[in-house]
């Protein structure tokens, strides 16, 4: 705001980054609807590697902005809840077409619930950004989502399988990374790292041999990353629930002792 005006302009650089990632979810609809799944899968890692330099370079470059907050929302909305479930569904998930009675419509109703729960994510993290842990994310977030989601895709293309014979397996998967982003799971957000802060020898090893890998296979270094995050919710879970369960034996055991 300048003399007492609001701006009527918008900053460029950060947007720039948000718009990349739209495109980038755009074009993989657009490949998922010629077959090329590979690309597909591509253009949505892309877009989750341009979704994470806007919030940074906007915050680097102090130019955010509450027009550049709703834009990344709408850009997520599309590369991260439309685009992966439409992906799907012209990958496997269309099979199900071919079957009989209401087992027919489980293919799109999948897509579409792996959509709406995006969208309710996406809700609920914007509702709740100023009161949130920074530390970790409250269910799975969505360009996570995404990337395990087209990580099977990719998997799967890589090594020539059959579509129609993973819908049942794509089926499952489309509807658990939809529950895991809706759940009330901890996730990790990595907010915390400083990329300027000394870090152990092994780590840089540990990125050496993680480039090394990703050279060998790609596809599949990329899936089990985010298929072993995405499961890192739900095992935290139950770690932590067993963990209160003994501790509450534990209280149980020790009250029994102390009474005369």
């Amino acid at each position: 705001m300048a003399n007492g005006k609001p701006s009527k302009g918008i900053y460029l650089l950060p947007n720039l980054f948000t718009t990349g990632a739209l495109f980038a979810g755009f074009y993989a609809i657009i490949a998922a609807t010629t077959d090329r799944f590979e690309q597909a899968a591509i253009a949505i890692v892309v877009a989750m590697l341009l979704d994470g330099f806007d919030g940074r370079v906007a915050r680097m470059t102090q130019t955010t902005s509450e027009f550049g907050t709703q834009y990344d929302s709408i850009s997520d909305m599309v590369s991260f809840g439309v685009a992966p479930s439409l992906v799907m569904y012209e990958w496997a998930l269309i099979h199900f077409a071919d079957f009989p009675w209401v087992w027919s419509k489980l293919g799109w109703l999948a897509a579409f619930f792996y959509t709406a729960a995006a969208a309710l994510r996406l809700a609920r993290f914007n509702a709740r950004a100023a009161v949130t842990s920074k530390r970790y994310f409250q269910g799975l977030p969505s360009p996570a989502a995404a990337a395990a989601l087209v990580g099977f895709i990719w998997v799967c293309h890589d090594m020539q399988l059959s579509r129609a014979d993973f819908a049942i397996p794509a089926l499952i998967a489309t509807i658990m990374l939809g529950a895991f982003m809706v759940s009330n799971f901890s996730y990790y957000s990595f907010k915390d790292i400083n990329p300027g802060e000394r870090v152990p020898f092994f780590a840089i090893l540990a990125i050496v041999i993680g480039f090394i890998l990703a050279s060998i296979d790609t596809p599949k270094l990329f899936f089990a990353i985010f298929a072993v995050y995405a499961l890192s919710g739900p095992v935290t879970y139950l770690l932590r629930l067993r963990r209160k369960r003994h501790s509450h034996r534990a209280d149980l055991s020790q009250h029994r002792e102390d009474k005369p």
